[in-house]
């Protein structure tokens, strides 16, 4: 059986998980325009609810980085799961506004949950960029479906989250081929530092940098497309429907295309091309410019994304570096709409966009390193740790009937029988002879 088919059962329930946990980052401009308008709070305090919605998030992904290989995926992820449906479905019920505030946050820890488990299971994986290009595929396809469907459901700010819940709850049944807790056996204990130290904290330092210019600018794409270019709610939701769509097809290339041209190509390149975009969208005074920049825009994000988690399990098989880095990233996203909003207030929203792709064009660099610094011994970020001293066990040969030994079995040292060689009595008196001479 290949690989490939033998992958596939282990793959979809890490995509199910993935899409629960990233939809709410996807829904947050309908989520923080919706609290807006429909509820008494004003733009910057809505954006405060969508910040602790992400920090939430970002908090769920610190905390569980390190319990998820001993608690074992398949209760954390239900307990995410669980969290995620009972806070989202709260925040959508109510108009209590204490009570939406704390459905937020704990739906965005069940989210946070949801990602950190995909995220170690994907790292785990033998083909870690394929299952997250699949993960970015389904959170935008229903992201889209969603941007074009909540227009024409009715007003309230229940719907977005209402929308949430459903996925977290249809996504349970994938946590039933997730493992318990497991405990691993000497060839696979190592010490609690992850490898590569510097270079992983330089990838989470800077991916907190980068999800931040992302989100600063999502979280006001509304306010954009409604102010600066005058478009109707409906007609935004077409557009980034239409700009979700492209990233589809980008998430499509990349995975098809897979890392023949390495990972710090598309990376500093493909950072480079969303801080053009960024000044694009956020200069546009019409749907053409406000289209063109979202569109691009979501195109070449996803795709960099998914070259960032697939750059983030090299530095770690154990998923250690990638659960560290998606808490980084949801932390920068927590404080994107806040940052966007300050920055919108302080110098309008081109000016915004000039200090967001400067801060992306600075952030590039590093990540390139941290890329071309992973790829020069590949091989030694996906093996796992082995006991000094220990000798692998032979392959069996053709036809010999014999598999190789289980995982952590004994190696068995064959031991060649001494040979005891007896002198002749010449051979004896000649070493008699030389001896007392």
């Amino acid at each position: 059986m290949s690989d490939n088919t033998s992958a596939t059962p282990a793959a979809w329930p890490l995509v199910a998980l993935f899409t629960a946990g990233y939809l709410a980052p996807y829904l947050l401009p309908t989520v923080v325009g919706r609290l807006d308008a429909h509820l008494p709070l004003s733009p910057a305090q809505a954006g405060l609810v969508g910040t602790a919605l992400l920090l939430g998030s970002a908090t769920a992904g610190f905390t569980l980085a390190s319990r998820i290989p001993r608690r074992g995926p398949r209760p954390l992820a239900r307990l995410g799961l669980l969290l995620a449906a009972l806070g989202y479905g709260t925040a959508a019920s109510t108009s209590m506004l204490p009570l939406v505030v704390a459905g937020v946050v704990v739906g965005g820890f069940g989210s946070g949950s949801a990602t950190a488990v995909a995220a170690a299971g994907i790292a785990g994986h033998r083909d870690p960029h394929r299952i997250s290009s699949l993960g970015l595929l389904s959170v935008s396809a229903t992201a889209g479906a969603l941007y074009l469907t909540l227009p024409h459901l009715g007003g309230g700010h229940g719907l977005p989250f209402a929308a949430i819940a459903l996925v977290a709850a249809l996504a349970w049944p994938a946590t039933g081929r997730l493992g318990g807790p497991t405990r691993p056996g000497p060839a696979v204990r190592s010490s609690g530092r992850p490898p590569y130290p510097r270079a992983g904290a330089v990838l989470a330092g800077c991916l907190l940098l980068w999800s931040l210019t992302q989100e600063a600018l999502w979280g006001v794409s509304g306010r954009i497309g409604a102010e600066q270019a005058g478009l109707s709610e409906a007609t935004l939701g077409v557009v980034f429907a239409v700009a979700l769509g492209a990233g589809l097809l980008g998430v499509t290339g990349a995975s098809a295309f897979g890392t023949r041209l390495g990972r710090a190509v598309p990376i500093g390149a493909g950072t480079a091309a969303i801080a053009g975009c960024v000044v694009l969208t956020s200069s546009a005074d019409g749907l053409t410019g406000f289209a063109a920049g979202e569109i691009l825009w979501n195109a070449v994000y996803p795709v960099v994304l998914s070259y960032v988690i697939g750059l983030a399990a090299a530095l770690d098989p154990r998923g250690r570096w990638a659960v560290f880095a998606g808490a980084a990233s949801s932390l920068g996203t927590a404080c994107g709409p806040v940052v966007g909003s300050l920055l919108a207030e302080a110098f309008g929203f081109p000016g915004m966009g000039l200090v967001l792709g400067g801060l992306l064009l600075t952030v590039a660099g590093p990540l390139t390193a941290v890329a071309l610094h992973a790829g020069a011994s590949p091989a030694a970020a996906a093996e796992e740790p082995v006991l000094r001293g220990a000798a692998p066990a032979p392959a069996a040969s053709p036809g010999s009937g014999t598999g190789p030994e289980p995982a952590g079995a004994p190696v068995r040292v064959r031991r060649t029988p001494r040979r005891v060689l007896l002198l002749s009595p010449a051979a004896r008196r000649s070493r008699d002879r030389e001896r007392s001479g």
